[in-house]
């Protein structure tokens, strides 16, 4: 029992230069996909996101919701269209969009409420983010790109609460745009200048052979990331984040890390242990 103890302080003493060196500063955190849908995953990530809270951080929350979008769409007969994995967004998938985002920013919300952190939630309409069309060869309908945001309201809400953002921004015109969230979140920790950006994903991180967990690579420079490309280790849906983490590290963010929600507690033993547990990329 004793031992069991001295290993919990341990555990404490570990983190403690971590919770110094992160006193007030900005974490960007992106979480989405089918892994928001997992009720005991999504509920032990929002714990740890609400204790770096307590710990004196700054964590920002940009949550995705694709899964819970197409499910809607396919149930009320709409069709689902991608292109270069963007959503081609129509009046009716617009408004789908909106409600089942909006729905997820209120349950997330109050997930980390029950924690005894204050939110604020942004879900489309409160003048946060501001985009305009977003350019493609092929006409993507109601697809944005964020273009800046109110810095006035995210600077109140970080240094009172844990910001909660969906992917929706407003024109100029006032028309709603849906955003990809990780645009979202790699356009705000680059224009915070974030110390971390962390991407929450289904793998364990950048792997050599994704068959094999001793495979998984720690740390990867920005200039690894391109010859890891090459060698097709970093391959189709991580090749985006990648670079585009790559360009954040680039525009002052500090680290940007990948790592499996499905591993309990994966962000504290990210952050606040020295040998981490996904994979980070430093400059």
């Amino acid at each position: 029992m004793v031992e069991e103890a001295i290993k919990k302080a341990d555990v404490l003493i570990e983190a403690l230069p971590y919770i110094k060196k992160f006193q007030d500063k900005v974490f960007v955190i992106k979480y989405g996909g089918s892994i928001l849908d997992e009720e005991k995953v999504r509920k032990a990530v929002l714990e740890d996101i609400a204790f770096l809270r307590f710990a004196g951080i700054k964590p920002l929350l940009v949550h995705g919701g694709g899964h819970h979008i197409n499910e809607k769409l396919k149930a009320l007969e709409i069709p689902v269209e991608f292109i270069n994995g963007i959503r081609v967004t129509n009046k009716a998938t617009l408004k789908v969009v909106e409600e089942e985002l909006t729905k997820l920013n209120d349950l997330i919300a109050n997930e980390v409420n029950a924690h005894g952190v204050k939110t604020k939630g942004f879900k489309g309409l409160e003048g946060l983010l501001c985009a305009e069309k977003k350019k493609s060869d092929k006409d993507l309908g109601f697809v944005g790109q964020v273009t800046e945001y109110n810095k006035k309201k995210l600077s109140d809400a970080l240094n009172t609460s844990i910001p909660v953002i969906a992917p929706l921004a407003v024109s100029k015109k006032g028309q709603l745009f849906n955003i990809n969230a990780d645009d979202v979140a790699f356009f705000l920790a680059s224009e915070l200048k974030a110390e971390k950006l962390v991407l929450f994903t289904k793998v364990l991180g950048v792997m050599r052979d994704v068959e094999e967990e001793s495979s998984l690579i720690p740390t990867i420079t920005s200039a690894e990331v391109e010859e890891l490309i090459e060698k097709n280790v970093i391959a189709e849906g991580m090749v985006p984040k990648v670079r585009a983490a790559v360009h954040a590290i680039g525009e002052g963010v500090g680290k940007a890390h990948i790592l499996d929600a499905k591993i309990h507690h994966a962000l504290l033993l990210e952050i606040f242990t020295d040998k981490g547990i996904g994979t980070e990329i430093v400059g």
